[in-house]
């Protein structure tokens, strides 16, 4: 459930992140209501607190409205804002680590992109 998330982030991260994904890849798009606290916690078997707390990220960074009494709601644009910032994200904090691990281990970079499914 990852938009790239490493097992030792904070519960509410990696959730967060596999929500990033869901967005991305299109399953919850602009005006779709996300599933409700409960709904999502029953679902991945975290604790509602938690999934509150990473829904707060969204609401936080503008990718989603609440509409009280009826839910979550991604917002238009939330998608694109969010491959962007998760460009960014990946770029500067999570590709220096694979780029510095890549060049630790030898690995050439024609093997690495023979390796690569297309």
């Amino acid at each position: 459930m990852t938009a790239i998330e490493h097992d030792d982030a904070p519960v509410y991260m990696r959730l967060r992140a596999g929500i990033v994904a869901a967005i991305l890849r299109g399953e919850y798009r602009a005006g779709d209501q996300l599933p409700s606290v409960r709904a999502l916690a029953a679902n991945v078997g975290a604790n509602p607190l938690t999934v509150a707390k990473a829904y707060q990220t969204f609401q936080d960074d503008g990718y989603v409205e609440v509409r009280r009494g009826v839910g979550m709601f991604v917002l238009p644009g939330a998608a694109e804002r969010l491959r962007i910032a998760e460009r960014e994200r990946f770029l500067t904090g999570q590709w220096p680590r694979v780029r510095d691990h890549i060049a630790l281990l030898g690995i050439d970079m024609d093997e690495l992109l023979a390796r690569t499914p297309a």
